[in-house]
This record gives structure tokens, C-alpha cells and sequence, in this order.
């Protein structure tokens, strides 16, 4: 893939954040459209990225993209590693990725957005609680999450309103986005 050597690192304020144990708040209620979750166990590489892509497009995620398909699978694939997939009405509507590779200390919400079709539907809290239940369902000592400048305007507000403090901030520059992927 491409570097884009020519364009400029975007500067972000990166916010760190940590849940020391579950929500006190009790669900938003569930979506009244039809919808369903459900796991994708060793997705293909092109459907993770497919959802990587999709979702974090407008808010420039873009480390992943830059990795190699034996790389995304070697993390993807891994056992502790759990992705699931939102739809509404059969249609993929985001994502969740449950990172349990730092139990029994801490479990990370590494990944965690809707498909731009979906973002203002209000179906971004209740996944939101249903992922945070989900990674305090293995008894984890504290959850993590992390977002940025560049994500959601109102990320950082959700991931606070469910309980997650913030520990630390850091500035970072993310890469450009690849030109030969879109």
C-alpha cells in the first residue's frame, strides 16, 4: 500500500480512558427497529475491513490500514479477540471489537463505531452499553477505551456518560489515509 509520502501527518489529542466497573446507568432500551448481533468468529480480512474502513472513514481511522492482511489476521483471528457486527434490517450497522488479551487486569473496547447510514439513529448508546456489559461479563479489573480529536464529535461525551474517566490525553499524528484504499 501506499505511504503517502507527500501528505502531512494530521495532528490528534488522543484521550485515554478506563472504567474501574460496570455501568451504574441502566441501558438505554433497545432499538425498535429490527436488528441483531451477532459475533464474527476469524472473519475474513476483507470483511474486517470492510467494517474497519466503513465506520472509521469519516473519522480517520486509518493505523489499520496500513497493515499487512497476515498482520489484521494474526490479531483478528486471535481467540481473545471477539468482533461483533450490528445490523438493522440484515445490513451491517457497526462494530464492536472486545479485546480480552489483557485479562485478568484490564479488557479494551479497541474498536467501536456505527456505518455513517446508521450514526444519529440513537443506536450508538445502547451498543455502546451492550459492549461494556459484554467486556465486564469476564470480570475484567478495569475496561478501556480510547478516542480521538478526529472521532465523533460526540464520542468522548458518550464514553463518559456511561462511566469511563479519562487518565490520559496525549498528541499524536495519525497518517494520511492510503491512497489505494478507499
Amino acid at each position: 500500500m501506499s505511504d503517502a509520502p507527500d501528505e502531512e501527518p494530521i495532528p490528534v489529542k488522543v484521550t485515554y480512558l478506563r472504567m474501574d466497573g460496570p455501568p451504574r446507568r441502566p441501558p438505554p432500551p433497545p432499538p425498535l427497529i429490527p436488528h441483531a448481533l451477532m459475533r464474527a468468529e476469524a472473519p475474513p480480512v476483507h470483511f474486517y475491513r470492510y467494517l474497519y474502513n466503513t465506520v472509521g472513514r469519516p473519522w480517520l481511522w486509518t493505523r489499520r490500514r496500513y497493515w499487512s492482511d497476515e498482520e489484521l489476521e494474526l490479531v483478528i483471528h486471535e481467540p481473545s479477540v471477539e468482533i461483533y457486527v450490528l445490523y438493522v434490517r440484515g445490513t451491517p450497522a457497526g462494530y464492536a471489537e472486545l479485546d480480552f488479551r489483557g485479562l485478568p487486569d484490564e479488557a479494551d473496547l479497541a474498536y467501536f463505531g456505527l456505518m455513517p447510514e446508521f450514526v444519529g439513529m440513537k443506536l450508538g448508546p445502547w451498543f455502546l452499553h451492550w459492549a461494556v456489559d459484554a467486556l465486564w461479563s469476564r470480570s475484567p479489573g478495569s475496561v478501556t477505551v480510547n478516542t480521538c480529536s478526529a472521532d465523533h464529535p460526540a464520542a468522548l461525551a458518550m464514553y463518559q456518560r456511561i462511566g469511563f474517566l479519562p487518565y490520559r490525553r496525549e498528541d499524536e499524528l495519525l497518517r494520511p489515509m492510503p491512497r489505494d484504499v478507499t
